[in-house]
């Protein structure tokens, strides 16, 4: 299960927000491109060759409240659609290579395949929305994970204004995305198709802080499972601009790593 949980990249009822009063009615259908357009435009100018994101990992007991491990990730991002995870937990090591909309998997015993696609969901993580990416691609994205992107509605979180993505009013169990016009996404819920049936995964993305100009990243990022949390990732650094080999990025060059 652990390792099942671990290969699950993309990659939520469990944050208390307050139903904004604009918002009574059946969702504006252009609300969601408007929210990403705006979004993006703002991102407008930001140049990032490269990012490295140390991250720990904690995986939790079904039951959501006992720890069962905890292990560290490397994110590696380089444009135009690149993006490594390196993970090790329990002693293991695997590697995910997302290249556009292919995917190879490194295993533990060393062997690497290339891996269908929805195994790792978007090539840029959802932590970095608008990152080098148009308003089209993000929906786009959005839709692949079951979001309906004709449908949108603003509430009130925390204080701020923001865009929910996929859900009407009271829908708490669509997949829908939430986008925070400063931070970007602040939740993802998606249903997953997992052992025991079809689940309802829902990511909430928490402590933002600036890394590049206007571009925010979260630095907390809770999975909850039918409403049970099962994961927290949790940023150690931030490096932009690292000056990424591209080596990082091929999959043969994998295949040869020891």
């Amino acid at each position: 299960m652990l390792r099942r949980v671990l290969l699950l990249a993309l990659l939520l009822g469990v944050v208390h927000a307050d139903r904004d009063p604009s918002s009574a009615g059946a969702g504006d259908p252009a609300g969601a491109r408007a929210a990403a357009e705006a979004f993006v435009a703002r991102l407008d100018g930001t140049r990032v060759g490269d990012l490295l994101v140390e991250q720990t990992v904690t995986l939790y007991h079904p039951g959501g409240r006992l720890k069962t491990s905890t292990g560290d990730q490397r994110l590696y991002l380089k444009p135009p659609g690149r993006l490594r995870v390196d993970r090790q937990a329990e002693g293991e090591r695997d590697v995910l290579l997302v290249l556009g909309d292919r995917v190879w998997m490194r295993r533990p015993d060393g062997r690497t395949y290339e891996a269908p696609p929805r195994n790792a969901g978007p090539a840029a993580p959802a932590q970095l929305p608008g990152w080098q990416r148009s308003a089209a691609e993000l929906l786009a994205e959005w839709k692949v994970l079951g979001v309906n992107v004709d449908v949108s509605h603003p509430v009130m979180l925390a204080g701020r204004r923001v865009t929910v993505i996929g859900a009407g009013p009271g829908e708490r169990d669509r997949p829908a995305v939430w986008l925070d016009p400063e931070y970007g996404v602040v939740r993802i819920v998606t249903r997953e198709r997992l052992p025991q049936g079809e689940r309802l995964l829902d990511r909430t993305l928490s402590e933002h802080r600036a890394i590049a100009g206007p571009l925010y990243l979260p630095h907390r990022e809770e999975w909850f499972l039918d409403g049970r949390l099962r994961r927290l990732v949790t940023v150690r650094s931030v490096t932009v601009n690292a000056a990424l080999p591209d080596t990082l990025f091929d999959p043969a060059a994998l295949a040869r790593e020891r």
